[in-house]
């Protein structure tokens, strides 16, 4: 199907896609979180209002961010893992809970929610829990949100169905712990998910207030190490490495990825 698909970085994992939907994911839309702080790219502009929907990969509170949500519009619907919805009592919000398997009508999009492997818990000590997942949201092209996963086999089965991949690269600290993917296992995720095309984000945006200095490299590099380690690995995909705050937009369909 021939069209534009719009790709926005907000930073983090927040992604404005439009694509027959306005689609936002795991919204942080704030100059602070909690120790963090911005060090990259805009804070995010009233366009991240009115969107058609919002999907939540997982609970941790650099991807569930109550704040964040806050500023969206009332009614807005927030597809999330299932159990989670308590979390958004009293937020004017609709929650949609979500399992592996579900496919849901947003405008003109369907998004379909599928597997992650990445802690289930909102905090070590809270009692909400909700299984972590990704999202396929199918408008004019097909874009696959990781949200936060580690490397697993089964994104082997977008193989050949999915035109954009969105894969986590880095982190906000100096150090990638838990279920995670650097830039050569995102790199491998690509080659899996076998998408034509890749942007890499989580990484680049968010830093622990005063240690700007340690292992900055973790900070400014993941996306450009990606890019290398999926000329290898990925070498058919084009891989975007844009900056924060900023857009690519993708023609559709996209060239063949025969040959």
């Amino acid at each position: 199907m021939t069209g534009l698909l719009k790709i926005h970085w907000l930073g983090h994992a927040t992604v404005l896609l439009e694509d027959r939907a306005r689609i936002l994911t795991d919204p942080v839309l704030t100059a602070r979180l909690m120790h963090l702080r911005r060090r990259a790219g805009p804070v995010p502009p009233d366009l991240t209002r009115r969107v058609d929907a919002v999907v939540v990969s997982h609970l941790h509170a650099d991807h569930l961010h109550l704040p964040s949500l806050a500023l969206l519009d009332p009614g807005t619907p927030v597809l999330l893992p299932r159990g989670a919805a308590p979390l958004l009592r009293g937020t004017g919000l609709e929650p949609v809970e979500v399992a592996v398997g579900d496919v849901i009508e947003v405008a003109d999009a369907t998004v379909t929610v599928v597997p992650a492997v990445h802690d289930d818990r909102r905090w070590p000590w809270a009692a909400i829990r909700g299984d972590a997942v990704g999202y396929v949201v199918t408008g004019k092209g097909t874009t696959y949100f990781a949200g936060d996963t580690s490397l697993f086999p089964e994104m082997g089965d977008l193989a050949g169905s999915t035109d954009v991949a969105l894969l986590p690269v880095g982190g906000w600290g100096p150090s990638l712990r838990g279920h995670h993917m650097g830039p050569e296992d995102a790199a491998r995720a690509l080659a899996l998910v076998d998408a034509p095309l890749s942007v890499p984000i989580h990484y680049g945006t968010f830093w622990p207030r005063g240690i700007s200095w340690v292992r900055n490299h973790l900070f400014h590099e993941p996306g450009r190490s990606f890019a290398t380690h999926a000329q290898r690995l990925a070498p058919r995909a084009d891989v975007r490495v844009i900056a924060p705050g900023t857009s690519t937009s993708v023609e559709l369909p996209l060239p063949s990825r025969e040959g």
